[in-house]
């Protein structure tokens, strides 16, 4: 019976990655797995150096620019590969209060206070949640700005990571449980946690910049994200953008004092489901405050078993994460951080920080209307 054949490696095949069964010699004489190319002109292109590194054997394919894609042998979803090596951790100014996790990437804070139910905050803490997402929500749009093919996720990683020290802030994500950058770039087929890196948005891509655009000063954190296409893109991703959009505004309209948490659901699959798209389950909605993710869970799709009732001083985020199609699993690259859709189809997000009031809810984050969505 003859070996089955993988996923051309190459990060910039020009045939879709068809099954391939060209392998490197020097790996098959090293008796390495992996390094299989569609033809000569991946395999001239991509595979310049072999290196055998670690504990265990890994192959990176080194190309002449000095980046390496590091999972080579990992059967990809889609067609988004990482790009390395990463730049160096993005440092924090001495003068900049820290949450508790910045130096150990512990979230000692957030694992004390779990099980606890959602905080009501006073009308002091209010404002600060205010000046904390109104500063969020100035960097998500400094780096919105930035979007263009040819550009690169780290290099709009260090403009949210600039933007936010520019306001004497601390970047939410960074070493956030061991979280390496200062923002989340999500492209195309990445649900959510992309890790920025070397590899350049191309016109067609989506991306969404998230996990978010979330700052922490004094002593409080705002989240928010938004997807953003590079250039023009196609009517299928622009349907899955334009529905998680429709997702989130929707059921924001339901907030309010003595509303259930678990009712947003009922609105947001069925709006994702008419639109020919599938809501992810595995991430929901979370408090923040002076914690980054705390109570109450927010789900996103209907059915869902979570408990509480919005009550007047309640911060937390909805930020439905819809995928192209019918399948809402998803996989997660071998950096346990990148979440990807299974079937390599496009994946959409939007996020906003709300604060229950009195008569109804507060966008803190709100921003400009994204009439391009539905153009």
């Amino acid at each position: 019976m003859s070996a089955a054949a993988v996923s051309c490696q190459s990060s910039t095949c020009p045939n879709g990655h068809p099954p391939s069964r060209l392998e490197c010699p020097t790996c098959h004489k090293l008796g390495i797995q992996g390094s299989f190319f569609c033809g000569q002109e991946c395999f001239k292109a991509n595979c310049r150096i072999n290196v055998v590194f670690g504990p265990s054997t890994v192959v990176l394919m080194l190309l002449l620019d000095g980046t390496f894609n590091p999972f080579g042998a990992h059967r990809f979803t889609g067609t988004v590969r990482p790009v390395y090596p990463l730049s160096p951790k993005r440092e924090v100014p001495a003068h900049i209060t820290r949450p508790d996790y910045a130096e150990d990437g512990i979230p000692t804070s957030e694992s004390r206070k779990a099980g606890q139910p959602p905080r009501v905050l006073s009308p002091e803490e209010q404002e600060k949640m205010r000046t904390v997402c109104r500063l969020s929500r100035e960097v998500l749009d400094i780096a919105a700005s930035h979007i263009r093919p040819g550009i690169t996720t780290d290099e709009i990683d260090a403009i949210v990571h600039n933007a936010t020290i520019e306001r004497n802030a601390y970047p939410s994500p960074l070493n956030y449980r061991g979280f390496p950058k200062s923002v989340c770039t999500s492209v195309n087929e990445v649900i959510c946690h992309g890790i920025p890196d070397k590899r350049k948005l191309q016109e067609g891509d989506i991306v969404n910049i998230a996990a978010d655009v979330s700052l922490y000063y004094d002593g409080y954190h705002g989240d928010l994200n938004e997807t953003y296409p590079v250039g023009r893109v196609d009517d299928d991703v622009k349907k899955v953008m334009r529905t998680a959009h429709q997702c989130l505004h929707e059921a924001i309209k339901l907030c309010k004092p003595g509303a259930l948490f678990r009712d947003l659901g009922k609105t947001i699959e069925p709006i994702a489901r008419a639109n020919g798209c599938a809501v992810v389950r595995t991430y929901c909605g979370h408090g923040i405050n002076d914690l980054f993710h705390g109570a109450p869970n927010v789900p996103h799709y209907a059915k869902n078993r979570a408990v509480g009732t919005m009550k007047p001083g309640m911060t937390f985020t909805i930020e439905p994460m819809i995928n192209l199609g019918h399948n809402w699993d998803l996989d997660h690259w071998p950096d346990d951080w990148t979440a990807v859709t299974v079937d390599g189809k496009p994946s959409a997000q939007f996020e906003e920080t709300l604060l229950i009031t009195e008569t109804g809810v507060e966008i803190l984050t709100a921003g400009k209307r994204r009439d391009d969505l539905y153009s």
